[in-house]
């Protein structure tokens, strides 16, 4: 049986921005929470995406969260918002902000501990529509958060964790091209690539989904084109446009279910690495188990959305990556041989291996983690 269900309202436009009033009435928000974080504070994005709201700079704010959002930051968040009497969230940023404003709403409305929610162990049942309202604002264009039903916290044990709910998705997310045109180019590819990795880790889920699949192969073949263009002139209407409706339509098809590159990046974020960059490292390394659980007329259908045939897809994939400029391998984000096992367990554990094709085992993730360190980097040598 087929499960279709997607997401709320999206304003989506150059300027989108100026309906942020308007959402928050519909939304039923009075009393907001901004959740954002000081860079977005210190480059001016985050004014210019709350101009057109009067009195924003009078509003409650948390401006503290990592770039992988923390426990302690959903707490200390958590307690401006009981502070001052909130009624809901404004997140804006990238994927950080908009997670830790998801968990701050969660934690808003129902009881601790926060781990009772998380996805691998039936948590979604438990997170009900009691969540106090979020509107999303997104400054990149990549993780999807701001109409996803998921979020990603790092635990107080140091595990980041999954949480997963229709009622985690925001009551609208306000999507703006405008808000990225200042972003630099690696950003711009590394959330890029974490977007081409939604669509594609979706569209080759064997959860049935066509109406995801059809949006998937157009969110592959608009940042195909349009990426490269977007980190080359950051200041391209035309190639911002696009980026940020391939991230949004990538978004829509994660209902399906993600896979092998997520639940192997997982325990990498944990080491502070950037989400998206270890995603594009790892992506072209699982196309060899993927061809051998997935249907090949599957493979084809991307392969011919990215113009390529599909024995040349993991090289078509790699060529992609490094056009954009992200590292070569594992090895040059300073990751060592020596962990590779212990990710691999988290990864075959995580809920993200759930939704995957195949069902790949500890094992197999460890040979594309193997696969993906790229060159060596030289060591220094043992201190006798």
């Amino acid at each position: 049986m087929a499960f279709i269900q997607y997401m709320g309202r999206i304003q989506f436009d150059d300027g989108a921005r100026r309906t942020l009033p308007d959402e928050l009435v519909r939304a039923g928000i009075r009393r907001p929470l901004i959740v954002s974080d000081r860079g977005l504070e210190a480059n001016g994005v985050l004014a210019t995406a709350l101009e057109f709201l009067d009195g924003s700079d009078a509003l409650p704010a948390f401006l503290d969260v990592p770039s992988n959002p923390t426990e302690a930051a959903v707490r200390s968040a958590l307690a401006v918002y009981r502070e001052h009497d909130c009624d809901g969230v404004i997140a804006i940023g990238g994927g950080s902000p908009m997670d830790c404003g998801k968990a701050v709403a969660l934690l808003a409305t129902h009881g601790e501990p926060l781990e009772a929610y998380l996805a691998r162990s039936g948590g979604e049942s438990r997170i009900t529509r009691d969540i106090a309202p979020v509107v999303a604002i997104p400054t990149t264009a990549g993780t999807g958060s701001e109409i996803g039903r998921g979020a990603s916290i790092t635990l107080a044990n140091g595990e980041k964790e999954v949480f997963l709910s229709p009622n985690l998705v925001p009551q609208a997310a306000i999507c703006d091209p405008e808000l990225t045109h200042g972003l630099p180019p690696h950003l711009t590819a590394a959330t890029g690539i974490d977007a081409f990795s939604h669509a594609f880790e979706a569209y080759l889920s064997p959860t049935v989904n066509p109406p995801a699949d059809a949006i998937a192969l157009d969110a592959l073949r608009r940042m195909r084109e349009w990426l490269p263009r977007a980190m080359v002139d950051g200041r391209d209407r035309e190639a911002r446009w696009n980026v940020m409706m391939a991230a949004v339509e990538a978004a829509m098809t994660t209902w399906k279910g993600l896979g092998l590159t997520h639940a192997l990046s997982m325990p990498f974020d944990d080491l502070g690495l950037h989400h998206g960059t270890v995603v594009g490292v790892l992506l072209p390394h699982t196309v060899g188990f993927l061809t051998e659980v997935v249907p090949a007329d599957r493979i084809s259908a991307v392969a011919d959305a990215l113009g390529t045939a599909p024995e040349h897809l993991a090289g078509d994939l790699a060529s992609f990556t490094t056009q954009l400029g992200l590292p070569a391998g594992l090895s040059v984000l300073g990751v060592t041989e020596g962990r590779l096992h212990e990710f691999s367990m988290l990864a075959a554990g995580s809920a993200f291996n759930i939704s995957a094709p195949g069902q790949a085992t500890a094992a197999d993730y460890e040979r594309m983690a193997h696969a993906a360190m790229g060159p060596l980097v030289p060591q220094p040598a043992p201190i006798r």
